[in-house]
């Protein structure tokens, strides 16, 4: 299941929304994959409780966060959502706030790897101080634009 894919098959994309806090941004993304049966409910819990144990391991980068769990705790199959929101939360711990929520479900430990790396693939930017631009999916309107985004950064990996 590649990114793109996924997020047309789970109806996953929530573009310039709102969020009071960083838990309801997690949820946010989450809901659409329990909406599609990607994952159960227990998977949204698994990831709060996580974060509430561990920090915020899902914050991978300043403004981007990844949230998941792990495979046994309520993933059906293999999903991404994708949220951005027009005002950033803050997760404890951390002094950027975060912005854009790429949501993994990975059915398998090796299914969560391929899907960092194609989510990775997609935002990189060596020239960027951070190594990857979130304007590209900030700047998305519409779905259309986010899978123009996908493309065009798989097809300038590809070449």
């Amino acid at each position: 299941m590649n990114f793109k894919q996924s997020l047309i098959d789970n109806n996953s994309i929530l573009l310039q929304t709102s969020a009071a806090d960083w838990r309801e941004a997690i949820k946010l993304g989450t809901d659409m994959l329990i909406a599609s049966g990607a994952v159960e409910p227990s998977y949204h819990k698994a990831i709060i409780s996580s974060i509430e144990a561990h920090g915020p391991y899902i914050v991978i980068a300043p403004n981007f966060a990844m949230p998941h769990a792990r495979p046994e705790d309520g993933v059906n199959h293999t999903a991404f959502a994708l949220v951005t929101l027009t005002t950033p939360v803050y997760f404890e711990g951390e002094s950027e706030p975060v912005d854009v929520l790429v949501t993994l479900a990975g059915s398998s430990s090796d299914q969560h790897m391929q899907g960092l790396m194609e989510v990775t693939q997609v935002l990189d930017d060596p020239t960027s101080d951070t190594g990857i631009n979130l304007d590209k999916l900030r700047q998305c309107r519409s779905k259309e634009d986010v899978f123009q985004v996908i493309d065009a950064a798989l097809c300038a990996t590809a070449a």
